[in-house]
C-alpha cells in the first residue's frame, strides 16, 4: 500500500513511483532536462504529462482531424484522418513502453505531437512547400516549430527537451535521444502502415490478396495481428536492453510492405490530388508572399523575427485541407454580386 504521507506532492509521488518500477533505461520524469524558460513544478503532473496536456489543447492539434492522412475527401466516415494516425501511433507507442517499462508519459505525450506541422493535403502539401520554399519545409522540422514558435500566439508551449527532441526525431531516419522517442519512431511506421492498407481495401484499390505473400507471412494477415506481432517482437528484441529494436526479419518484412504500399497506394493517391493541391498551395503561398500584411495573427508578429518564406509556409502548413480551399475560393473565385454588399 502507497504511504501517501511519504510525499510533499502527487508530483513526487509519481516520481517514486517510476524509480521502483520503471526500467534502468527509462527516460524517469525527474531526470527531464527541463525546458528553453523555466517554469515551477506543477504539484499533481510530472513534465511529461503537463507537455501531453498542452499539446491535447493546443489548437494545432485541433485542427489534425481535418487534415488529410492519404485519402482527400473520401466518401465515408471510417477514413484516417491525421488526428486518428496520432492516436494511433499514441496507442502503439504506449503499448511497446508499458511492456519494456519505458515511460508512457513521454512516449505519448511524443506521439501526440509528431505530426503537428503537417501540411494540408498529406504529404502532398509537404512536397510543395518544400519545392516553394526557399527556407524548405520539412513536417517534423514544422511539428517542432510548431511547438516553440507558433502555438499560444507565438510563445510556443514551452516543452521539455525529451518531447521536443522526440517530435522532431521521429521519422525513420532520425536519432531520438530517449528509447521512447524511439518506440514513437517505430509506432508510426507501424501505424500508417497498417491503417493506410485497411483505407486502400475500402477504398477498392487494393484486396488482401494483393499484399506481398512473404510479409503477410510474417507479419499477418489482418491488422491486429500485423500490429500484435510487430509489438511482440519488438518486446522480445529489446526487454533487458538498452535499445528498442524490431527483428531483422519482422524489420524486412515491415520495409516491404511498406515499398509496396508506396507503389501501389500512396503514389495513386497522391496522383488523383497532386495537380489540384499544387496549384492550390502554389496560388496561396504565392499571394500571401506578396501581400504580407494579409497574415493573420499571431503570424504577421512573427515577420519581426523570421524570413518572410518562412512564415507563409508557417500560415500555409497550418491550414486545414478546407480551410485552404476556403481561403482559396475568397481570394481567387468570384462570388456572385449582391446589391446588399454595396449598401443598396
Amino acid at each position: 500500500m502507497i504511504d501517501f504521507s511519504k510525499y510533499a506532492t502527487v508530483r513526487e509521488r509519481i516520481y517514486a513511483q517510476e524509480e521502483l518500477f520503471l526500467s534502468a533505461y527509462a527516460k524517469k520524469s525527474g531526470e527531464s532536462q527541463g525546458r528553453s524558460r523555466e517554469e515551477k513544478l506543477c504539484d499533481f503532473r510530472t513534465p511529461f504529462q503537463r507537455d501531453r496536456d498542452r499539446i491535447i489543447y493546443s489548437n494545432s492539434f485541433k485542427r489534425l482531424k481535418n487534415k488529410t492522412q492519404v485519402f482527400f475527401a473520401p466518401e465515408g466516415d471510417h477514413y484516417v484522418t491525421r488526428l486518428t494516425h496520432t492516436f494511433d501511433v499514441a496507442q502503439i507507442a504506449r503499448s511497446i513502453a508499458r511492456s519494456l517499462a519505458l515511460n508512457e508519459d513521454l512516449a505519448e505525450a511524443i506521439a501526440l505531437g509528431h505530426d503537428l506541422g503537417h501540411t494540408p493535403f498529406g504529404h502532398v502539401g509537404e512536397r510543395v512547400l518544400d519545392k516553394l520554399a526557399p527556407c524548405k519545409f520539412k513536417h517534423n522540422e514544422q511539428s517542432l516549430r510548431v511547438v516553440d514558435v507558433i502555438e499560444k500566439n507565438g510563445k510556443g508551449l514551452n516543452l521539455t527537451v525529451e518531447v521536443r527532441d522526440g517530435i522532431l526525431q521521429h521519422k525513420s531516419s532520425g536519432k531520438p535521444m530517449t528509447l521512447e522517442g524511439v518506440a514513437v519512431s517505430l509506432a508510426d511506421r507501424i501505424a500508417y502502415i497498417n491503417h493506410d492498407i485497411e483505407d486502400a481495401m475500402r477504398a477498392g484499390i487494393l484486396k488482401a490478396e494483393d499484399l506481398p505473400k512473404d510479409a503477410v507471412e510474417t507479419l499477418g494477415s489482418i491488422t491486429k495481428e500485423r500490429i500484435n506481432t510487430a509489438i511482440t517482437d519488438i518486446y522480445e528484441n529489446s526487454k533487458g536492453k538498452n535499445e528498442v529494436r524490431m527483428s531483422s526479419e519482422v524489420e524486412k518484412a515491415t520495409a516491404k510492405l511498406r515499398a509496396f504500399m508506396f507503389e501501389r497506394v500512396y503514389e495513386l493517391a497522391n496522383k488523383s490530388i497532386q495537380d489540384r493541391a499544387e496549384r492550390l498551395l502554389t496560388r496561396l503561398f504565392e499571394y500571401f508572399m506578396k501581400n504580407l500584411d494579409a497574415l493573420p495573427a499571431p503570424y504577421d508578429k512573427l515577420l519581426d523575427s523570421y524570413p518572410a518564406d518562412r512564415v507563409v509556409c508557417d500560415y500555409v502548413s497550418g491550414m486545414t485541407d478546407k480551410y485552404a480551399i476556403s481561403v482559396f475560393e475568397r481570394l481567387f473565385i468570384p462570388t456572385t454580386f449582391s446589391l446588399a454588399e454595396v449598401g443598396i
